[in-house]
């Protein structure tokens, strides 16, 4: 069954995530970040800083574009309250759309547990503090958020021509902030790499559920 493949492929992905956070901490630890602190992998994290350098102009405008995920949250958060307040029950709001707020309520709580449970302060100062920077908060918000869209988008419109134009948004709007997010030099490599491995895999469990229950739902009419 393609629904169970794809649930096992995101929970692999999250163990993957935990493996990497660990070996983060553990493989080639050197106290060569900013102010002294300890990175891991820091042979190859170095050298990929070095190679790319900084960019503080893409770094702002990747920040700035940050803006586009959250306002998606909101909009899927309005639909849902609209739903909640014609239907007159949490329970006949669509599924997707609840498991969708706890969806993102769990990326939330994965941003602010790193946030608390410091792994990695990024290569630079920003604005003259060093500030936590694995995972990539961007990163994670920007790939777990765009992919429910291009999801539910699909879900819900029926024009093919505005389904494939929201896909390509989508796809460019990611490979956009991802490598902006790389290349701008304000986090290692293996933050981005740890951001990716996570929201997909995230995604993967959302995106699999849904359709699973999708299933069950048509079933249980027949």
């Amino acid at each position: 069954m393609k629904e169970k493949k794809l649930f096992i492929s995101g929970i692999i992905l999250i163990i993957v995530f935990i493996i990497w956070t660990i070996l983060i901490q553990v493989v080639d630890v050197q106290s060569v970040g900013v102010n002294g602190t300890n990175i891991g992998f820091a042979t190859i994290n170095i050298w990929f800083h070095k190679l790319t350098g900084e960019n503080m102009m893409i770094y702002h405008i990747t920040d700035w574009m940050g803006i586009i995920p959250i306002l998606s949250c909101i909009f899927f958060g309005i639909l849902g309250f609209i739903q909640l307040i014609r239907r007159k029950s949490l329970f006949k709001v669509d599924f997707d759309i609840i498991l969708l707020g706890v969806y993102y309520i769990v990326v939330v709580i994965a941003y602010l547990f790193f946030e608390m449970i410091p792994i990695n302060y990024r290569p630079i100062l920003i604005e003259g503090i060093a500030e936590v920077s694995y995972p990539s908060s961007t990163t994670l918000l920007v790939l777990s958020v765009m992919l429910t869209v291009s999801f539910q988008n699909n879900r819900r419109t029926k024009k093919v021509i505005l389904r494939k134009r929201v896909d390509a948004f989508v796809v460019l709007f990611l490979l956009f902030m991802v490598i902006g997010r790389t290349v701008s030099g304000v986090h290692w490599i293996t933050d981005i790499i740890g951001s990716v491995i996570f929201s997909v895999g995230l995604y993967l469990i959302y995106n699999s559920t849904v359709r699973m229950l999708d299933k069950k739902k048509l079933t249980e009419e027949i």
